[in-house]
């Protein structure tokens, strides 16, 4: 059994089934312990001719039937029964405590911010489901179990052992309390090696899962054998891991049987002198190692609870700082939703780094676009032209009066309501494995096919869908891998648009495709988004020129904001670039 603030809940949740079975368990251990009185009795009436029941009366075929076979039939059933019902009880509990558990899990990492992904890998947050969950959810099946048996077979096994022969009882505990003190000593050891092994463990996951999406890559660059040397290398690590824990685990059942086994030939030599001097008859020595028979079973789970104790710590400690992780980006107290939104951004003197970093990325922007307007973003590489498209999106905090929608503070409107006004397609397109209909109505699941459509002959990808063998029910590879780059772009900007926001952000998604498909594709945008704002943003000059107004940015800096025209006769910079630009498209042509 473990404890922690986020699981103890689940003692409460399922008391009922943990009652139960609990219940269930002590009729099951106080049943079993009568099976060496029923030795006993047997030997008894075998040996005398008399048995000891209610009174001594003597020993025939009647007695036998009625005394012992009867009764041990009634065990045996008992058993039977017993042990189907607290199985359901206890390891139903502990599926539900898994699937519960995950459920938690999934909703902390969903609200989780972009922060927390940036430093924590994909295969080490899938290790804590595949791994770390299923050993916590063992720790409430077998867990209550064991101490349930150690606690009451183990206690009962104990008082009769000392009913029968208190000198020989004290023989065979003074061993089982030093075994226990040495098991409680390892304990500490076997967590810190189960954690180290589940960091081995997580090392490798992560290796396999970013060189598996990254397979074009690898294969691109001949770097197949350099892959895998580096996935032996984790592997041998992964191995060192698990073999050290296992060695100190089965060290620790071993060390657990062998001081069984010498108790058991201490009960032999010392009862066999009893008996011999006539201290203690042979049938209540026969008992008494019915009785310690009993009590090997809790023994044995104390050693398997404090391994389990210390895979569970471990195993609970990285759940535990997944759910103990706040999101960088929340509501703030008195946060309202934003309604009737129109479409006007406007940024006042807005300074920006990113999360532990000292780097200044914008510095004093200032621009507004009004609502309804076509706004082109235009700069270098790195001149924080994408980080515009995450603050109005809000994946990161801004200082307080320093951006607003409709002239209301970011920071005064609740996340959710912002999103929802606000559709963007990043830099990195990310495509869902699952059908093309399904990655463009992501936004509205029942979508009419028609609307679906439409979205799509909008961006321009309607024909290639058509393509396809399965037109619209085609399933995508994962992260979109069946299909072009161009496709992919497209893909997503449909997605997009069946948002129907009336804000959409376009961050260089249009790089994968040629000069005409682009300009093709603004003016679809242009006609189907007339009155709603969009922000496109781009490397290339030809991609905004007919946008209403263009915002050039240099080192994080708004360097200027106005139409096209008047941007090549007022600003140096914007002028050289378009010049550059334009030379660069003439020689490809």
């Amino acid at each position: 059994m473990i404890f922690g603030r986020y699981i103890n809940k689940y003692y409460l949740r399922y008391a009922h089934l943990f009652l139960i079975g609990i219940v269930v368990l002590i009729v099951l251990d106080y049943a079993q312990l009568k099976i060496p009185e029923i030795y006993r009795m047997l030997l008894t009436g075998i040996n005398t001719g008399y048995i000891d029941a209610e009174a001594t009366i003597p020993f025939d075929l009647d007695v036998l039937i009625d005394k012992i076979c009867l009764p041990m039939m009634f065990i045996i059933a008992l058993l039977l029964a017993g042990r189907f019902a607290w199985r359901i009880c206890f390891f139903g509990a502990s599926i539900k405590v898994e699937e519960d558990l995950k459920k938690v899990m999934f909703d902390r990492a969903r609200i989780l911010s972009q922060e927390y992904y940036s430093v924590n890998k994909v295969g080490n947050l899938m290790s804590l489901y595949t791994n770390d969950v299923p050993v916590v959810g063992e720790c409430f099946g077998w867990g209550v179990l064991m101490v349930c048996d150690v606690l009451f077979l183990g206690v009962l096994a104990a008082i009769n052992m000392f009913k029968v022969q208190p000198v020989l009882a004290l023989l065979c505990l003074i061993p089982m309390a030093l075994l226990l003190v040495a098991a409680i000593i390892l304990n500490k050891y076997l967590t810190l090696k189960w954690t180290i092994r589940e960091e081995a463990f997580s090392a490798i996951s992560d290796h396999a899962q970013e060189s598996f999406s990254g397979i074009y890559v690898v294969k691109a660059f001949v770097r197949e054998a350099h892959e895998l040397m580096s996935f032996k290398k984790l592997n041998l690590n992964n191995e060192k891991a698990n073999v050290e824990f296992t060695k100190l685990s089965v060290a620790m059942r071993v060390t657990v049987m062998l001081f069984v086994e010498s108790i058991i030939g201490v009960i032999l030599g010392a009862g066999g002198h009893l008996v011999y001097n006539g201290e203690i008859r042979a049938e209540y020595l026969l008992e008494f190692i019915g009785y310690f028979t009993a009590l090997i079973w809790p023994v044995m789970a104390i050693a398997e609870l404090i391994d389990m104790r210390s895979r569970g710590k471990a195993s609970y400690k990285r759940i535990e700082k997944l759910l103990s992780s706040k999101p960088e980006v929340t509501d703030r107290e008195g946060a309202v939703d934003v309604t009737d939104v129109k479409g006007e951004i406007t940024f006042k003197n807005l300074s920006f780094s990113y999360p532990d970093s000292d780097r200044v990325v914008l510095s004093d922007v200032s621009f507004t676009v009004k609502a309804g307007e076509n706004v082109g973003v235009i700069g270098r590489i790195g001149s924080g032209k994408s980080t515009i498209a995450d603050l109005v999106a809000r994946v990161y905090n801004v200082p307080d009066g320093t951006l607003f929608i409709d002239g209301k503070d970011v920071n005064t409107l609740t996340l959710s309501s912002v999103r929802e006004n606000v559709a963007c397609v990043f830099q990195e397109n990310f495509i869902f494995s699952d059908t093309i209909a399904a990655n463009i109505a992501f936004a509205d699941p029942d979508a009419e096919r028609s609307k679906i459509e439409r979205a799509a002959k909008t961006a321009l990808v309607d024909d290639d869908i058509l393509g396809f063998s399965k037109t619209y029910d085609t399933v995508l590879g994962e992260r979109g891998t069946t299909v072009s780059g161009g496709q992919k772009q497209r893909i997503c900007l449909a997605r997009a648009l069946m948002k129907n926001a009336p804000i959409l952000i376009l961050d260089d998604c249009l790089s994968a495709v040629d000069s005409d498909t682009e300009q093709r594709i603004s003016d679809n945008l242009a006609k189907e988004r007339k009155g709603k704002t969009t922000v496109m943003i781009a490397h290339r000059i030809s991609t905004v020129s007919r946008l209403d107004r263009i915002l050039f940015m240099e080192d994080g800096k708004a360097v200027a904001y106005d139409t096209h025209e008047n941007l090549l006769k007022t600003c140096p910079p914007y002028a050289r670039l378009a010049k550059l630009q334009s030379l660069e498209e003439k020689e490809v042509s």
